[in-house]
């Protein structure tokens, strides 16, 4: 049964479309478990009914034209316990409806199982037999294995197929995600896609055919010569077998009908890069689904030949990338130095279909006010370049080719949100302080030049957080010294005589530099943040000379320590620290010690604030990894992001536990995580008695008038009353009625 599993999944996985999917499911299903009918019915998203979407052993006349409401017949069923139903005789249960149109009433043995993707059953999938018996534990294992395996692949293909449809329609269409970032973005979408992987390649037409037609003769040119130069440069290394693929690779583009494919798909149009990659592709599937393993490997051969000219082809097409106004990016998983490329005036929107609200790139969209939508796992996005788009980063939405009664709607959302920001604007020169006089610190998050501006222009009294390694993630190699001085001395002026807390290098988990690979299989529990840099002293002492020679005559830096885990950790580092400035002294730098602070972002440091207090002169709190950390839920991970919740009971006392024993330490303790730009997360923070809220600019206003609103006892009541609850959707629900009742409903998400 196991090879049998996977060849199904397999074969359903090269599927073109949806159609293509179903019925290989019920043909492959049937012959597998030797069934006289297996049936697939799916959920019809308007009606919320499920229909007889494809089946092999009914009448082909029903399908399409079977409705079953959840809880009607034994589909319905299914559907509504979300279980399996297995039965020896369909007909006696007191659920069965007779539908005269299958021609099922032959069939007496019954099972059924439901297709479950996050949490909503999207279909059944249904097996049945003439004769009285009950479907063994052993096949219904099987059904229920394949079910679960084939539901993302089903909620992909419908959601490419709607796609489909809308192209040719200019239909409406929406898709799901993670709400990343607020606010909302309406433009046009512009796909960012590896360069060498033939499933991304964007669908694009192409004006000029002869010129593509010259493009691709040169691809296939510049790859045929560079597996040639390869496979001789190691002919005394291989033996005769691994001679032969480079044999393979070169006879292959040689082929005159792979060329003829794809020059036929250009000729109507396409662009060099879709035409290859899916006559490629179509190649892989055939492999892919041969019964001879031997072949079945042969296609990852192909794939990696395709990779391969692929490459060449977007060498050929690495002219400067025209980006239109009001660009939404979209890809598989970008990245800061994605968003670096866009010129900023032109960048409104980011979609990613990998990553979750918390992710890096998430945060850094967030610091740059830019609307996000992340882990939109079923959007088709190869397929959706130059598409009309309205990015919902409240809600976690995604409109494509959105209809004129939509677009009304977000524009009204759009102008509500310009004036909430007009109405804020006299805050910024206005001091942060409760009714009562209580005086919060309000710092910024920041990690870009652009961040100064708006943060300075919204009133920050300081950085709590500059994500040095930004510069590091847009270059090519490691910075040096002297160019990390000058960036860091920028950001310094800027603020002067504002605080500036630089944290040090904090790579690793979702922050990868291209030129400083780190692959492990679980990088947030891995080598990342001082971990890496107490390994490479060398990379730590040329950051924090850089900041301490930036801060000449400035006296205005503060550095941060990411990721203490112990004492031990941060012992060596402040040696380190220590080293540093004594060189400078040495060298002649007349500059003071800046104060060492450290974040508190694993759970270890919670229970040793008192050891560590006493070696730093200021604490802050990254409540973004610790809130992953205390749930074990990596804010990554699409899957699991309805887990991940800043305002789990668990985050907010240790939040507490750790202000109240910084404090009885002496030491001031501030908070960098996003909470902090919460304005219901806010009112928490400043009952809790934190130093210090840094934030990303965006929301500083917002905070600052939700804080300005409230005094420190109503602040207090609030947070004991949220204490005594065990579930953060009800702490939420609290803290959001809460500022309707202060009359601060315009701080909440548009409804």
């Amino acid at each position: 049964m196991l090879e049998s599993l996977r060849s199904i999944v397999q074969q359903v996985n090269s599927a073109r479309d949806l159609t293509a999917v179903l019925d290989i499911i019920v043909r492959r299903v049937r012959e597998v478990m030797h069934t006289r009918v297996c049936s697939v019915y799916l959920r019809d998203k308007q009606s919320g009914s499920y229909v007889l979407m494809a089946t092999q052993g009914l009448n082909p006349s029903a399908v399409g034209n079977v409705y079953l409401a959840p809880g009607e017949g034994l589909v319905g069923n299914v559907v509504t316990r979300a279980e399996p139903i297995n039965l020896e005789q369909a007909q006696a249960h007191p659920a069965y409806h007779y539908f005269p149109a299958t021609g099922e009433e032959r069939f007496s043995a019954f099972l059924g199982t439901p297709i479950i993707h996050h949490r909503e059953v999207l279909g059944v999938l249904v097996v049945q037999q003439e004769e009285k018996r009950r479907f063994d534990e052993g096949e219904e294992a099987f059904l229920i294995t394949l079910s679960a395996q084939l539901a993302g692949v089903i909620a992909h293909a419908e959601a490419t197929g709607a796609l489909a449809v809308m192209g040719e329609q200019r239909r409406e269409a929406k898709f799901r995600g993670l709400a990343a970032s607020p606010g909302v973005a309406i433009g046009r979408a512009h796909i960012v896609a590896p360069l060498a992987n033939l499933a991304a390649v964007p669908y694009a037409c192409c004006m000029d055919v002869e010129a593509e037609l010259v493009l691709f003769q040169q691809a296939l040119t510049g790859a045929r010569d560079e597996i040639r130069a390869v496979g001789d440069r190691l002919k005394g290394e291989l033996n005769r077998e691994e001679r032969a693929l480079f044999d393979a690779y070169t006879a292959m583009l040689d082929d005159s009908s792979l060329a003829v494919e794809v020059t036929a798909r250009i000729r109507q149009q396409l662009s060099a890069s879709r035409a290859w990659a899916e006559v490629m592709l179509e190649h892989v599937r055939r492999f892919e689904a041969m019964s001879d393993s031997y072949f079945r490997d042969r296609a990852a051969d192909v794939r990696d030949l395709g990779a391969r000219v692929l490459m060449h082809l977007h060498q050929q097409q690495q002219s400067e990338r025209d980006y239109p106004d009001n660009t939404i990016l979209i890809g598989e998983e970008l990245t800061a130095a994605v968003l670096a490329e866009v010129p900023r005036q032109k960048l409104i929107g980011l979609v990613s279909v990998k990553g979750s609200a918390n992710s890096h790139v998430a945060i850094i969209a967030r610091a740059m006010g830019l609307p996000a939508v992340m882990g939109a796992q079923e959007l088709p996005y190869e397929q959706v370049d130059g598409a009309d788009l309205v990015v919902d980063g409240y809600r976690g939405e995604l409109y494509v080719h959105p209809g004129r009664e939509l677009r009304r709607r977000y524009d009204s959302i759009v102008a509500e949100e310009r004036e909430l920001e007009r109405n804020l604007d006299h805050l910024a020169a206005l001091p942060c302080e409760t009714a009562d006089h209580h005086r919060v610190r309000l710092w910024v998050n920041t990690g870009l030049m652009a961040d100064v501006v708006r943060s300075l222009e919204r009133g920050a009294e300081g950085v709590g957080l500059y994500r040095t390694e930004v510069p590091f993630l847009l270059r090519d190699r490691f910075p040096s010294e002297e160019e990390q001085r000058e960036i860091y001395r920028e950001q310094l002026e800027a603020f002067a005589p504002r605080p500036v807390t630089m944290r040090t290098l904090d790579i690793g988990g979702d922050k990868a530099l291209a030129y400083f690979p780190i692959e492990e299989t679980n990088p947030f529990l891995g080598w990342r943040g001082i971990r890496v840099t107490l390994d490479h002293p060398e990379i730590f002492l040329a950051q924090v000379r850089a900041m301490m020679k930036a801060s000449l005559g400035l006296d205005n830096l503060r550095i941060m320590l990411p990721m203490i885990s112990g004492v031990g950790e941060l012992e060596a580092a402040r040696k380190l620290v220590q080293r540093a400035y004594t060189e400078l002294l040495d060298e002649g730098f007349k500059i003071a010690m800046p104060p060492l602070g450290l974040m508190i972002e694993v759970p270890s440091a919670v229970y040793q604030v008192r050891e560590l207090a006493a070696q730093v002169d200021f604490m802050s709190v990254g409540s973004n990894d610790l809130t992953q950390y205390l749930l074990a839920v990596d804010r990554n991970n699409s899957r699991v992001a309805n887990i991940y919740h800043s305002l789990h009971p668990a985050v907010l006392r240790a939040l507490r536990e750790i202000v109240d024993t910084g404090h009885a330490c002496n030491t001031k303790v501030g908070i960098c995580g996003e909470l902090a730009g919460d304005p219901g997360g806010a009112l928490l923070l400043l009952a809790m008695g934190y130093d210090v809220l840094s934030m990303n600019a965006t929301n500083l206003l917002r905070v600052k008038a939700a804080l300005r609103a409230i005094t420190t006892a109503e602040a207090q009541e609030l947070l004991c009353k949220v204490l005594a609850m065990q579930c953060p959707e009800e702490i939420e629900a609290t803290l959001q009625q809460t500022l309707k009742k202060m009359g601060l409903k315009a701080l909440l998400q548009p409804q």
